[in-house]
């Protein structure tokens, strides 16, 4: 008797691409498009309405670039058409990953809890790619996000390992701040002047 094969399923709402392609989900293949993102530039502003899968192409691009996946290629990528065409950037870089949808968008407090949060994401990075105890107390050493953020970058750099930075809803708490009239009152006054 022959064996069934599982229907796809469709990856509504999914934001992980592992999941996607582990599950047997539908995936539109995107892959082409990365040896052009690599010619075009080096910063790159994904501006789409919502649910029209920037987070699930920023959780394709951390797999095909991350040094800690290039392992998982052929199972990842293999029937894709980047797994036929990989580019020498694929598997090469340390990939740090900032999801500003993780903290509320309440203005009381936003700061702390942006340094809080990036300072979490910062450990896990340092973790991930096999800094060492000292690395982590230097990190912490640095008071805020933007100063944290110059020290992974050092320290990187010193390795002689690239960093690939994503950010995701970068705009999140932003948006939630100015849908409050209370709150945009005193955004603007953070932010402006």
């Amino acid at each position: 008797m022959e064996q069934q094969q599982k229907a796809k399923r469709i990856p509504y709402g999914m934001q992980n691409w592992e999941d996607v392609r582990l599950d047997n989900c539908y995936y539109v293949d995107k892959t082409r498009f990365i040896p052009e993102l690599e010619a075009a530039n080096r910063f790159f502003f994904f501006i789409r309405p919502r649910r029209f899968g920037k987070s699930l192409l920023i959780s394709m691009l951390r797999s095909y670039y991350d040094v800690n996946k290039a392992g998982s290629f052929q199972q990842l990528f293999g029937s894709l058409w980047i797994g036929q065409h990989p580019t020498p950037e694929q598997g090469k870089y340390h990939v740090l990953y900032l999801n500003f949808a993780a903290f509320s968008g309440d203005l009381e407090g936003y700061k702390e809890r942006m340094d809080d949060y990036c300072n979490i994401q910062f450990i896990s990075f340092l973790r991930s790619y096999g800094f060492d105890e000292k690395a982590e107390q230097e990190l912490n050493q640095r008071s805020g996000a933007a100063n944290q953020l110059a020290y992974l970058a050092d320290a990187c750099m010193k390795t002689g390992q690239p960093v690939y930075l994503f950010i995701d809803e970068y705009d999140h708490f932003t948006n939630a701040i100015l849908s409050d009239a209370a709150t945009e009152r005193g955004y603007k006054a953070e932010t402006h002047g």
